[in-house]
């Protein structure tokens, strides 16, 4: 549980401080990728890189040594976390309601720290790691479906595909058995990470630029906890310590709900942090 809270934090003030870094740059008139390239110069920046990379590591470790729900409820908290330091480095003001959600998951994590038992002890199904690989093509492909959409609703289908994208991440870690290459190989599961993962940056980054960020958000939120989830306790072997399932269960919908009311943190925001409108930052999580 600590490798997962780490990772929140780390995901989190990454957040902050790439959009501490793009907020540095000229924005300029060539576009994103040249505004990228300007923010990756700010020592800000790589910092905020590095500690995708470092959450990251703590989220692998985390997903092997707890159950995927705890798991994707610590990650959801990252969105505190970037609240927290937006408010204390860029300025941004939160609203009574949203330092209460802020304790809210808190308070939530805290139950599922108490109530989380061990990983489970099975590898589910022969066909889940091609399942999984079958949802990572599908997100992969959800970005030009979803382009003729209203944007809100845009916004929300990407950011739902995003949530589900790192889903696959968090139960691919799972089916990693070992990290031979003859055994990565053969392991459909080591394809669906490297797929899952890279199709839900692109859904993400698209559905932040492109609409709603507090719509991206939510369903992103809700995608990356929910069905990983529910994967853990059907097929792998997830549970809670005996007697505690009605705690764990209150503690990942607590956390979870709070996370959902501090969304517009899906990226750090300016300072008005006016809806559907996003910062200029790149952080591989609001996730990772």
């Amino acid at each position: 549980m600590v490798c997962a809270l780490g990772s929140a934090v780390c995901f989190g003030a990454a957040t902050v401080l790439q959009a501490m870094a793009a907020r540095a740059v000229e924005p300029g008139p060539d576009g994103g990728a040249a505004l990228f390239l300007r923010a990756v110069r700010q020592w800000r920046f790589l910092a905020g890189l590095a500690l995708d990379g470092l959450g990251f590591l703590f989220q692998v470790a985390a997903l092997r040594s707890i159950p995927i729900y705890a798991v994707g409820a610590a990650l959801a908290s990252s969105l505190a976390v970037t609240a927290v330091a937006a408010a204390r480095l860029l300025g941004v003001r939160l609203s009574r309601a949203e330092w209460a959600a802020v304790g809210v998951v808190c308070g939530g994590l805290a139950l599922l720290g108490v109530a989380s038992g061990a990983e489970g002890d099975r590898g589910g199904p022969d066909a889940l790691g091609y399942l999984l690989l079958g949802v990572a093509a599908v997100v992969l492909l959800l970005g030009p479906a979803a382009g003729r959409l209203p944007e809100r609703r845009r916004a929300a289908v990407l950011g739902l595909g995003a949530g589900l994208g790192f889903g696959v991440v968090e139960v691919a870690v799972r089916l990693i058995d070992s990290l031979g290459p003859a055994d990565l190989a053969a392991n459909p599961a080591a394809y669906a990470l490297l797929v899952g993962g890279a199709a839900a940056f692109l859904a993400l980054t698209s559905a932040l630029q492109r609409g709603s960020v507090t719509a991206a958000t939510a369903a992103m939120v809700i995608g990356e906890t929910i069905g990983p989830a529910t994967v853990g306790v059907v097929w792998l072997g997830d549970r809670t310590r005996e007697g505690l399932g009605w705690l764990a269960v209150t503690g990942f919908a607590v956390a979870v709900a709070g996370a959902l009311a501090l969304a517009r943190f899906g990226e750090a925001p300016g300072g008005a942090a006016e809806e559907g409108t996003a910062a200029p930052s790149v952080s591989g999580e609001a996730e990772g």
